[in-house]
């Protein structure tokens, strides 16, 4: 992908690391078997292959510092000499492993690496400064952050830093943000082509920019409806999963009691009154669904809008909805996904998914995807290479196309206008 040359952070091209040491950091952070503690999708790791191997290839002497799991999901905060044997199987060189995050045996291993080395140090969230809980209730500037363990511990190793953790950019933790304040700084490879293909989408899309929003966590959905609407970023929304629902109900169409009190008991309902006035404010630019799925003895069966409301839990869009939003994806000139149609699991309403994602595979227009759900249900329906580009980050592509600012993005433009050097 060739990088947005707005975007004010330093390449890794732009440094001479020959002989010099390097920390990088990336987001390998990787879903865990709760039984066997054994990854079970190592997509994360293999997206930072381009960025640890154009360094090791400049003769670098590199340290790698990752997170897995957090106290949010502690099952999963387990060592990392897994995916230290998965760097190094597709990267087809060592990378070593050391279970120790930055104390005085990671400081001798790093001391001891020679041009074109690798080593992972142990898992960032052994320190408490690194994990959420400190983030939400210490509230550190990254200035603040220079007396941490990690960093007084780590930056007088290092000659260079590399962010490569764009889905873990909304985190403000030392590892993310504080390295930028001591030492001259570079996205890696898989941060600069995601950062640029989400500005892509904001700031310069090709028209017509069509945003399908779907799934169930309608939170991010009406974060980034309310931006793109405003901004004018997005021609056509299409609202699909429970987000299609909540504008059908807004538009004073009853779902049935059964459906209100599934939407009501979830606090869902609180959106219904947003849904009103981007309806009201933005009439041309929201799709909602013509029709919708349920099942009845084992059977799909389809309800127009119109014929609304029944006691049913509705599970997918239907034919009508599926032609249409089929008809405007094929036509457009930017096309970005975040959440399913409906429940694909469940054979019986796979075909909304399905459908949408087949036409995106179609269009020609440049499409971005994002987010866990959003990638599993892609990968099961569709060939990714398909897709123009697919972000491995979920709650920071969310933030970014939410307006918000990002923590990672503001430290690394800080050091790019800093332009500290050694």
């Amino acid at each position: 992908m060739e990088v947005n040359n707005a975007v004010k952070i330093r390449s890794i091209d732009e440094f001479d690391f020959s002989g010099k040491w390097v920390l990088l950091r990336p987001d390998i952070n990787s879903p865990i078997d709760p039984v066997t503690k054994k990854i079970v999708n190592d997509n994360r790791i293999k997206a930072t292959i381009p960025t640890i191997r154009d360094i090791l290839d400049k003769g670098a002497r590199l340290a790698i510092i990752a997170h897995q799991g957090d106290t949010l999901d502690y099952q999963n905060l387990i060592p990392m000499n897994e995916h230290a044997e998965k760097l190094s199987q597709y990267l087809g060189r060592e990378v070593k492993y050391i279970d120790d995050v930055c104390g005085p045996a990671a400081q001798e291993a790093v001391k001891a690496l020679r041009p074109g080395e690798a080593i992972l140090l142990g898992n960032l969230r052994y320190l408490c400064e690194e994990i959420s809980t400190f983030e939400n209730a210490v509230k550190l500037k990254a200035e603040e952050m220079l007396n941490t363990y990690l960093i007084r511990s780590l930056a007088p190793l290092f000659d260079y830093y590399v962010n490569d953790a764009f889905a873990a950019a909304h985190r403000n933790a030392p590892s993310m943000v504080a390295f930028q304040e001591l030492l001259p700084t570079a996205g890696g490879r898989q941060l600069m082509e995601e950062y640029s293909a989400l500005t892509k989408v904001m700031k310069a899309p090709v028209k017509p920019s069509v945003f399908v929003l779907g799934g169930a966590k309608i939170s991010d959905a009406f974060g980034m409806m309310k931006q793109v609407l405003e901004n004018g970023t997005a021609d056509k929304i299409l609202a699909c999963g429970i987000t299609g629902e909540i504008m059908l109900w807004a538009m004073g169409k009853k779902l049935g009691s059964k459906k209100e009190k599934f939407l009501t008991d979830r606090e869902l309902h609180l959106f219904v009154e947003p849904a009103k006035e981007y309806l009201r404010d933005y009439p041309d630019k929201i799709e909602v669904p013509l029709d919708l799925a349920y099942e009845k003895v084992g059977e799909r069966v389809e309800i127009s809008a119109d014929q609304l409301p029944a006691e049913e839990m509705y599970m997918d869009i239907g034919e009508k909805t599926i032609a249409k939003y089929r008809e405007i994806l094929l036509n457009a000139g930017t096309i970005f996904v975040n959440g399913p149609a409906g429940v694909y699991e469940n054979k019986l309403f796979e075909k909304g998914t399905k459908e949408i994602w087949n036409a995106i595979a179609e269009a020609p227009g440049y499409s971005v995807i994002g987010g866990g759900d959003t990638v599993s249900a892609a990968s099961r329906f569709i060939d990714l290479s398909k897709i123009s580009y697919v972000c491995t980050a979920g709650g920071a592509m969310v933030r970014f196309l939410s307006g918000k600012k990002l923590p990672l993005i503001e430290a690394m433009e800080k050091a790019y206008t800093k332009n500290i050097t050694k």
